[in-house]
C-alpha cells in the first residue's frame, strides 16, 4: 500500500501595501507540512507570538463559549465561532484589530478587499485575515458555513475599525428542540 499525499490547502492571507489599502497578500498553497506518520500529515497556516490563554483545572470551570461578546475577542484573547450567510445577504463593510483565521466549511463565499479587490473561497479553504476592511458576499445558492478564530491584535491606527466593546447586531439563536 503507498503512502497517501497529503492534500493542498489553499492559504489566503490580507494585510496593506505601503499606503495602507488592503490587499491579498498571498494567495496559493501552504508549504510547511510535516509528516509524522505515514499518510498523516499537519500543515502551519499561520502563527503568532503572544498570549498565554488560562486554562483552569477542574469541572466548575467558566464556559468561554457562554460569554456575550461584541465583534472583538476578549483584550488579548481569542474568540472562536462558526457563521452562516445566507445567499444573497446583505455585506457590510467593516475592519477589525485582529488576526483572523477562517475555514469555509460548505458553501462559497466572496470577500471584497478595498479598490474592489476580491476573493472566492469554498470549501476547505483558509484565509488569514490581518486588520483588512472587508465584506462578505454569498453569490452561491446554498448558506456558506465558516469558521472563524478572532485573534486580538495591536491596533494599525488605519482608517475606521469598528471600535472594541461595540458590535455587529448579534442576537442569540436557539435552535428548537
Amino acid at each position: 500500500m503507498s503512502e497517501r499525499e497529503p492534500q493542498p490547502i489553499r492559504r489566503i492571507v490580507t494585510g496593506h501595501d505601503a499606503q495602507g489599502t488592503a490587499k491579498v497578500l498571498i494567495d496559493e498553497s501552504a508549504t510547511n507540512i510535516k509528516n509524522s506518520r505515514p499518510g498523516q500529515y499537519s500543515t502551519l497556516i499561520w502563527c503568532t507570538e503572544g498570549a498565554p490563554a488560562s486554562m483552569p483545572l477542574g469541572e466548575d470551570a467558566e464556559d468561554m463559549g457562554a460569554r456575550k461578546l461584541g465583534t472583538y475577542p476578549p483584550e488579548k484573547g481569542t474568540r472562536f465561532m462558526i457563521a452562516e450567510y445566507p445567499p444573497g445577504n446583505h455585506p457590510r463593510r467593516h475592519r477589525t484589530e485582529t488576526i483572523d483565521y477562517i475555514v469555509v466549511l460548505s458553501g462559497s463565499i466572496e470577500m471584497e478587499l478595498d479598490a474592489g479587490e476580491t476573493v472566492t473561497m469554498g470549501p476547505g479553504e483558509v484565509m488569514v485575515q490581518r486588520g483588512t476592511y472587508h465584506a462578505w458576499r454569498n453569490r452561491g445558492p446554498e448558506v456558506c458555513r465558516m469558521v472563524f478564530v478572532l485573534v486580538d491584535a495591536e491596533p494599525l491606527s488605519l482608517g475606521d475599525p469598528v471600535r472594541r466593546g461595540e458590535g455587529m447586531a448579534e442576537e442569540a439563536v436557539h435552535p428548537s428542540r
